[in-house]
């Protein structure tokens, strides 16, 4: 490990950038409407647009002394101390972040400020005693990522239960005032107070050999997510049609079954927009991805004759897809021969992936040697795009783009020349934003993605879901986490599996209460191994899920209201309590209840028999939609039946509620004015709690 000290004297390259020379290079130190950035170049000129463009810099200059430079710029002031390298930000006289004081018995500090090391660079920041810290994507824990110890590093997590997680971005914020965003593909591990390294600091290690670090400064979460996503970029309003319920199963065994389960979803009068067609569903497992009708499936079923009934009855369409190529199909050789496909750094030749068979069982097929598209090379992108037409020619109008998560670090290199080690996670977004594309340029109803694995960047193609957690309780309670935390990283859209997507035991209850849930997200799908259509667990949760959808259905005025200010300001739809009150302590310890746009906090119901112990902040507070008022500041426990929500709006606030419908073709005007029936509450009613 090489501790980093300053050994030349600073220069101005231009009025915006500084150059520190350094022992492990040039040192450009930069400030920005948002905070500092600071830069050591790197081998690679991989380019994958993770930044919309280069942030404008601030005019700055420095003071130079033997043992330490100052830089200053606007409101900002950088204390360079030279041997070793640490550093002080202030803005407006007071602290932002420094280097930790984390003394150690026999040197200056306990981590390095900064350090090249064999697998990258090692950069720490100060931690205060009680300070917490949001944000680094999915995360199924606690959403104060105080303590942990996580690597950005997309996996097939196979689970809500563990660390791994599908979406991951090296951002993370405060609410003391400031936030820290690596940009980079490569992996980082994030050492937030984790006391084997240090309970005073965050200790990250970049796995590239270019640092490039953004540090925010910001009042609160939300001033810092908008910093964060005019970087990365926001998300676009989705189309009115994908706010409606998805209905999908691991898999619909045959058209017969599909047709069958598309009419009784309209005959029970249960809410729904989308059918999924999953897998197996569509594709050919043995030969699959290339985009093509299995042809035993369909062969007395044209694919253009079941998407016209489906469409017949209101329904749109989604379909799966994944970026490999099976061996099996005459599409990988094409694609080889091409260069179409990532190589394997040993041979040359197009990598063929082999699946890790224990993840398999009777319902998921076991997968074949595959070729994984290499969307770094343009001709594969435009390839794999255009591939896509013929799909919405048809009438298509989602795709859902699963797994992202399988560029193997070691023996995989890129047409532009990355190994696999940085290419696995940004391949996630070069994946979204190829599909993406596709459904701009072609779907006839409105561009909509739907897609499993995610990186700096992907909330500009909406939008994301939260992959296969266990069908229990804590099934449900990891996905809620795993929505909010991805909000904290500045991607507004979510969606769980509702129901739970292995080991369904058919509990009533739980569907229930996570279908009640999800109607409180960004977007809800009915998914896993098995049905999950409401009258397949019994009459009871039928009837209570019906009730919560047709709900579902009215909120949409509301959902597009608080998408256009997602799509504004980066803020999610569903937000954690500590980043919709940044100044009330209290409220950060509720962690499963969070807000659903400006209006309405939830709290879903997590365990067998309908309690509920919740928080509700200062002021008065009318449950929705009894109307019945509560007290703020204060913590409240209630009993709910099987078809009661805990749903609480404060008290002078409002909440457009749309017409009863059963899909959104049955609104006249899909716009926000037009739908909106009425407004809740009507009236007021008071009775004490």
């Amino acid at each position: 490990m090489s501790q980093v000290n300053v050994t030349g004297a600073a220069y101005l390259a231009d009025d915006a950038s500084m150059m520190l020379p350094t022992s492990v290079g040039l040192l450009q130190v930069s400030f920005h409407s948002c905070g500092l950035r600071l830069r050591i170049a790197g081998r690679s000129n991989a380019d994958y647009e993770m930044l919309l463009q280069e942030p404008e810099k601030l005019p700055c200059s420095l003071i130079h002394s033997e043992h330490s430079t100052t830089i200053i710029s606007d409101n900002y002031e950088l204390s360079v101390q030279h041997t070793p390298f640490s550093f002080a930000l202030n803005c407006n006289g007071k602290s932002v972040q420094k280097t930790p004081n984390d003394g150690h018995f026999v040197r200056q500090y306990r981590m390095p400020p900064l350090a090249k090391t064999s697998q990258g660079w090692l950069f720490s920041l100060d931690l205060g005693a009680e300070e917490a810290v949001y944000g680094l994507g999915e995360k199924w824990s606690s959403l104060n990522k105080r303590g942990q110890f996580i690597r950005s590093y997309n996996h097939d997590a196979l689970g809500v239960n563990a660390e791994v997680s599908y979406k991951n971005t090296p951002f993370a914020w405060s609410p003391s005032g400031w936030g820290v965003f690596v940009h980079t593909p490569a992996p980082v591990t994030h050492a937030v107070g984790y006391a084997p390294w240090s309970q005073r600091a965050y200790g990250l290690l970049i796995e590239d050999d270019a640092l490039d670090i953004f540090i925010f400064k910001g009042k609160n979460g939300a001033e810092m997510i908008h910093q964060y996503t005019e970087l990365t970029g926001k998300a676009p309003v989705p189309p009115v049609w994908s706010l409606g319920v998805i209905l999908s199963k691991a898999y619909y065994k045959d058209v017969p079954e599909l047709m069958a389960t598309a009419k009784a979803v309209r005959e029970h009068n249960m809410p729904c927009d989308v059918i999924t067609l999953d897998g197996r569903a569509w594709q050919d497992t043995d030969t699959r991805f290339a985009f093509e009708w299995d042809p035993k499936r369909f062969a007395n079923h044209p694919p253009s004759k079941v998407i016209a009934e489906l469409k017949a009855m209101d329904f749109k369409v989604c379909i799966w897809e994944y970026p490999l190529v099976s061996v099996q199909n005459p599409l990988f050789e094409k694609m080889a021969n091409k260069g179409w496909l990532l190589k394997d750094k040993r041979s040359g030749e197009a990598y063929r992936y082999q699946w890790d068979m224990s993840a398999f069982a009777e319902v998921l097929t076991p997968l074949p040697e595959s070729g994984i598209v290499d969307f770094t090379h343009p001709d594969a992108f435009a390839f794999w795009l255009e591939s896509h037409k013929p799909l919405f020619d048809l009438g298509i109008d989602m795709i859902k783009a699963d797994f992202g998560e399988q560029v193997e670090d070691d023996n995989m290199l890129a047409h532009n020349g990355d190994s696999g080690h940085r290419l696995h996670n940004v391949y996630s977004l070069l994946y979204n934003r190829c599909v993406y594309q596709a459904a701009d340029k072609y779907c006839q109803t409105g561009a909509f993605l739907f897609s499993r694995s995610a990186w700096i960047g992907s909330q500009r193609y909406p939008s994301q879901w939260g992959g296969d957690p266990q069908a229990d309780w804590g099934g449900l309670i990891g996905s809620i986490r795993g929505a909010l935390s991805w909000g904290m990283s500045g991607a507004p859209y979510f969606a769980t599996d509702v129901g739970g997507f292995y080991k369904d035991t058919r509990d009533s209850e739980l569907f229930v209460r996570w279908s009640q849930t999800a109607i409180f997200s960004a977007h809800i799908r009915l998914h896993g191994i098995g049905q999950r259509e409401p009258w397949s667990y019994s009459p009871e949760a039928e009837n209570a899920v019906n009730q919560a959808l047709k709900l579902r259905y009215q909120l949409i005025p509301y959902i597009q209201t608080t998408m256009q200010q997602a799509s504004e300001t980066g803020l999610p739809v569903m937000r954690a309590m500590a980043l919709a009150f940044p100044d009330d302590r209290l409220a950060r310890g509720f962690e499963i209840q969070f807000m659903f746009g400006d209006n309405m906090l939830v709290v879903p119901c997590t365990q067998v028999g309908g309690e509920v112990e919740f928080y509700l902040p200062q002021g008065q507070w009318l449950r929705f939609p009894e109307q019945q008022v509560f007290s703020g500041g204060r913590v409240h426990k209630l009993t709910l039946t099987l078809d009661e929500i805990a749903v609480f709006v404060p008290a002078g606030h409002s909440v457009p509620i749309g017409p009863d419908v059963l899909h959104t073709e049955q609104l006249e005007q899909p716009t926000i004015g037009q739908q909106i029936s009425h407004y809740w509450p009507t009236k007021m009613q008071s009775r004490n709690d």
